[in-house]
């Protein structure tokens, strides 16, 4: 046998077998990092569903603060109270809290009435739209015209002067709809109207309003501006096409004073080898002067809350800094975003969350971006496919990630099955009972992953 003939045989064999298991082993590592690597996140992932399956804290937690501390409008003492009823639970959970100040927008809608003169005499259920002037302090009478758009409002300007007009606008999409709650006031007045009322934006009634911003043109003159219920603007429009002469009597209150100080509340976990690099996720905690803001945005705040508390509960820690923010004045100013988006130049953002929409069963997210930061959303979201929340679809984040946004940072929204949001919303009717706990905790896993995710790429 010759040695130098039978070596190459004897180690060619095994020299070929590590090559080929280095190759295969370098493809593996290779592929997680091209394609984003979600995957790796999936133990992770499993553990966050089975907490969240199991927890039973999150929903008595919000309905104690929002129980008790309700109406929560931008520079009440509600609003105030209300923050440090969270700081204080925080810091028994053992977060580090801190604040940032804002000053935002006090308006007060004070008393108000209406009620309808002739053909019949009839109380009507009705609230002032946020920042309306009130009716400098007496009863404003007048006759009526209901329009269905303000293209009709044009067609019939000249019966529109001396008149309260009525926008009786059925709902189609939030987005197209609230035109007429916002800029309902000046349209009116530029043709003469002494008020305005806006059937309430939403798709369902049960004789109940619903408030929300309006805003004027400096340009024209301001007039008093409220809600009135989908029933009564139907009531209306059936009279007006009767021939039968309506006349309201309104009493508004309502009045603008001067700012007041608050506070977007921040948590955070600081991550381990790039602190200064963040994942911002919240909602916004002020709410409107009607109903307890459980689904606007409590329920957004909290879950934000819950996911962080899942993470430090189960020993995770993030590479990069995973931050919750609840931001102050969202309903009627955007305060506290813009003033967040201020106060952090000197951190990077690689992504701004936020939920804003309800927090039921969710369906996915909304992403800013088109290029690689939506492959890596979409690719996060197949993690989600236990509670069904797989879907991304292209559109700005929420209104308070907005001046991140416009700072170059991606963005993106929970989405949800939320076909009863607008029944409730701005009303009376917002409440802790319109939710569920076992949509608001898959609303707690959909957002932590996503988070926990971005901030370990």
């Amino acid at each position: 046998m010759n040695p130098h003939s039978e070596q190459p045989v004897f180690t060619r064999t095994p020299i070929i077998r590590s090559f080929r298991h280095f190759i295969i082993l370098a493809s593996a590592v290779i592929s997680v990092s091209a394609g984003e690597g979600a995957d790796r996140f999936r133990l992770d992932a499993e553990r966050m569903l089975a907490w969240t399956r199991a927890d039973n804290g999150l929903y008595p937690l919000l309905a104690d603060f929002t129980d008790h501390n309700p109406r929560r409008i931008s520079g009440s003492e509600n609003l105030e109270k209300g923050l440090d009823w969270i700081i204080t639970k925080m810091k028994a959970e053992g977060w580090n809290v801190r604040t940032q100040p804002v000053m935002v927008p006090r308006w007060r809608r004070g008393s108000e009435s209406l009620t309808m003169v002739s053909p019949m005499g009839r109380t009507i259920p009705f609230c002032g739209l946020g920042g309306s002037i009130g009716t400098d302090g007496k009863p404003l009478k007048a006759a009526v015209l209901v329009v269905g758009s303000f293209t009709e409002l044009k067609q019939r300007a000249v019966e529109a002067k001396g008149r309260i007009v009525v926008y009786n606008v059925p709902f189609t999409t939030y987005g197209e709809t609230v035109a007429y709650r916002y800029n309902g006031a000046s349209e009116a007045a530029r043709f003469g109207a002494v008020a305005s009322l806006v059937r309430s934006v939403g798709p369902f009634g049960i004789q109940t309003v619903h408030t929300g911003a309006m805003g004027y043109k400096d340009s024209l003159p301001k007039i008093p501006s409220g809600a009135i219920t989908m029933e009564d603007a139907l009531l209306l429009k059936r009279m007006q096409d009767r021939g039968e002469a309506i006349e309201l009597q309104l009493t508004m209150e309502a009045t603008w004073m001067p700012d007041a100080p608050s506070r977007n509340i921040i948590i955070e976990m600081r991550g381990s080898e790039l602190p200064n690099e963040v994942v911002v996720m919240g909602g916004h905690i002020d709410s409107w002067d009607l109903g307890t803001g459980a689904m606007d945005d409590g329920g957004g705040c909290f879950v934000s809350w819950r996911a962080l508390t899942m993470m430090k509960t189960l020993g995770l820690r993030p590479k990069r800094t995973i931050r919750v923010c609840f931001w102050t004045n969202e309903e009627n100013g955007l305060r506290g975003g813009k003033a967040y988006a201020d106060q952090t130049t000197n951190e990077k953002h690689v992504l701004g969350m936020e939920s804003d929409g309800g927090v039921f069963a969710p369906t996915g997210f909304t992403c800013s971006d088109t290029g690689e930061i939506r492959k890596r959303v979409e690719d996060v979201a197949t993690l989600l496919a236990p509670i069904h929340a797989t879907t991304i679809r292209t559109d700005d984040g929420g209104a308070d990630t907005g001046p991140l946004l416009a700072r170059g940072v991606p963005t993106v929204e929970l989405t949800v099955q939320g076909d009863r949001y607008f029944w409730f919303h701005h009303t009376e009717g917002d409440t802790i009972d319109k939710l569920s706990e076992r949509e608001m905790n898959d609303c707690v896993y959909a957002m932590a992953v996503m988070a926990w995710c971005h901030a370990n790429f």
